[in-house]
């Protein structure tokens, strides 16, 4: 996407150092891809045999249904698909006895099951699963969007409400780019990018994993290590969560919404540079998105365009309140 921009601005200096001494990006991308699949087959393998669980269905019209699913093959996508397409198109996360639960994580035991969506009387839970959805979607973007030319750093995904106004990504580009300024372009390369996944209506499949995984898997990234460890070091289990998107394995704070297609108008608005830290130059993208149901007439989107591409002051740390956790299949103490 952005490869013929950049290129044309620095198509005589060789690669980066950085870019000689790291892989690929498509070989590590290939490389966490065959980690979280020989992760995902090892878990899956604790469940040999077929054990029934009994599902209680929570929710509007739905009280007192009972569904006897799988023990660690249904998920709540597959008890959704025993009510009717309604219930399919519109859930977004899960409720597992009154915890979150992403709707492609299997069920592990007898539970009671509520369907959340974007209509439901109090969304803030679903609302704050979309805005960290799309600011995954644009890590995926960005990751990829300058080839194999130029290096891409992706940080820690900052949690921002929605009210703030725009999701955001952190990362930091290839020194080569310090001084590059993306032009409205730049932008619609990238928010082309998007509507491309989006189109694809890509599954975001989640995989709770203990550390050594991670770190296996972020082996060529010392943030990603780094953060690692630290959302490990939060979790009362130890464990942490990656997500998986086509071809794209990340790191991931809280839930996220079942598929890319759920995204409906979305626009990169801006790449802000947050000066020199201890990565390099930090830069903060930031985006706009509505989901399917909810979409805005284009003035309306116009208004929140533009105050979506001021910079999002990302609380600190000690000021940003926790999501809350995710239940999903328990990982043993070892690594695969």
């Amino acid at each position: 996407m952005l490869t013929r921009t950049v290129c044309h601005v620095f198509q005589r200096r060789s690669a980066s150092a950085a870019a000689a001494v790291r892989p690929a990006a498509a070989e590590i991308r290939s490389l966490r891809n065959a980690i979280f699949s020989r992760e995902q087959a090892r878990q899956r393998a604790l469940y040999p045999r077929i054990e029934k669980i009994e599902v209680s269905m929570q929710g509007p019209g739905l009280d007192g249904t009972l569904l006897i699913m799988n023990r660690g093959m249904s998920t709540p996508l597959s008890c959704a698909r025993h009510l009717t397409e309604h219930h399919v198109t519109t859930s977004v996360l899960a409720l597992v006895d009154g915890e979150l639960w992403p709707l492609h994580q299997p069920l592990t035991h007898s539970c009671s099951l509520t369907l959340l969506t974007f209509k439901d009387s109090d969304p803030t839970l679903v609302n704050q699963a979309y805005w960290r959805s799309c600011a995954a979607l644009l890590g995926q973007v960005l990751e990829t969007a300058f080839k194999d030319d130029f290096t891409v750093e992706l940080l820690t995904v900052p949690e921002v409400p929605v009210t703030s106004g725009a999701f955001c990504c952190d990362l930091v580009l290839d020194p080569q780019l310090d001084s590059w300024t993306p032009s409205e372009e730049s932008l619609r390369s990238l928010t082309r990018g998007a509507q491309q996944l989006i189109h694809q209506d890509l599954v975001w499949e989640p995989l709770e994993v203990v550390p050594s995984v991670a770190l296996e898997a972020f082996s060529h990234s010392r943030c990603k290590q780094e953060e690692v460890e630290q959302k490990a070091a939060q979790n009362p289990k130890g464990t942490v969560m990656l997500y998986r998107c086509g071809d794209h394995v990340l790191l991931s704070g809280g839930p996220l919404v079942a598929r890319t297609g759920i995204c409906s108008q979305y626009e990169v608005t801006a790449l802000h540079s947050l000066g020199h830290r201890p990565w390099g130059l930090h830069r903060r993208a930031q985006g706009l998105s509505l989901p399917l149901q909810l979409q805005a007439h284009h003035t309306v989107w116009r208004k929140l365009r533009q105050r979506a591409e001021k910079l999002v002051e990302v609380p600190k740390p000690e000021e940003v309140t926790p999501p809350p956790p995710v239940h999903s299949t328990p990982a043993p103490t070892g690594s695969a």
